[in-house]
């Protein structure tokens, strides 16, 4: 069992590769196969699977067994708390984007020297 810091860390950490999230992206559709999720990318299979291993190992996977198929399944609850996490700097950034449309406000009405 992780701590929710270690999670949030197997998170980003798996979401930190372009291949692991476009698989994601695909899981996001539905159930699909190795062989599917392989499709779209120029490596090799164990590559792959390497990459299925860093998303099972974050929770944003589950793999499954169907007769010799083992399909993946987006688990989309490590994705809700890294939201969680980032809503705290959305919410510096937007109040710092109010203080410049503000300011920029200011400037327009020629209130700013």
């Amino acid at each position: 069992m992780h701590s929710k810091a270690d999670t949030l860390s197997l998170t980003f950490g798996a979401l930190s590769d372009p291949t692991r999230r476009a698989m994601l992206s695909r899981l996001a559709q539905g159930p699909a196969t190795v062989k599917e999720l392989a499709a779209p990318f120029s490596i090799s299979l164990p590559a792959i699977t390497k990459h299925l291993k860093v998303l099972e190992r974050a929770g944003l996977i589950e793999r499954g067994r169907e007769a010799q198929w083992r399909p993946a399944q987006l688990q989309a609850a490590p994705l809700k708390d890294a939201d969680q996490w980032l809503s705290n700097y959305r919410q510096h950034w937007e109040e710092n984007f109010d203080r410049l449309g503000d300011y920029l406000a200011q400037i327009q009405k020629g209130d700013v020297r």
